[in-house]
């Protein structure tokens, strides 16, 4: 976190905090190169939605926080879809990344799930009981 977000962090006092997650499938074994293309097409493709429902606050909140991403486990496809419609039910941007397949998965496998960025707790509601990976 830099200086300013730092400062802006510190005047803002008890103020909600932001965040994104996404969620990974463990059963696709991705390599991490892979993986890391997928997780920055969801990071990408949950702010761009953020930002096209007219949330602009929450993305410069987030912004001005240094932009924390957690990435987290799902064993699979189906509970990749329970988290997002789990998200979509509590009113937070949630993207399903569907690969094209020209590499390693399949053409139209589902890989990751970007949610928000959206406050902390919102967040957490959702995925506190997930672990990192």
């Amino acid at each position: 976190m830099g200086k300013i977000s730092r400062m802006i962090k510190k005047l803002r006092g008890n103020d909600p905090e932001f965040k994104q997650v996404i969620l990974v499938r463990e059963d696709l074994n991705l390599p991490k190169g892979k993986m890391a293309a997928q997780v920055a097409h969801a990071s990408v493709a949950a702010l761009m939605e953020t930002e096209e429902k007219g949330r602009k606050d929450i993305v410069d909140r987030w912004k001005d926080e240094g932009m924390k991403k957690v990435v987290l486990k799902v064993k699979n496809a189906q509970e990749l879809k329970e988290f997002k419609d789990l998200a979509k039910q509590k009113g937070l941007v949630a993207v399903i990344i569907t690969d094209a397949g020209l590499t390693v998965v399949k053409p139209g496998t589902t890989t990751c799930l970007g949610i928000g960025p959206d406050e902390e707790s919102r967040i957490d509601e959702v995925t506190g009981e997930l672990s990192t990976y």
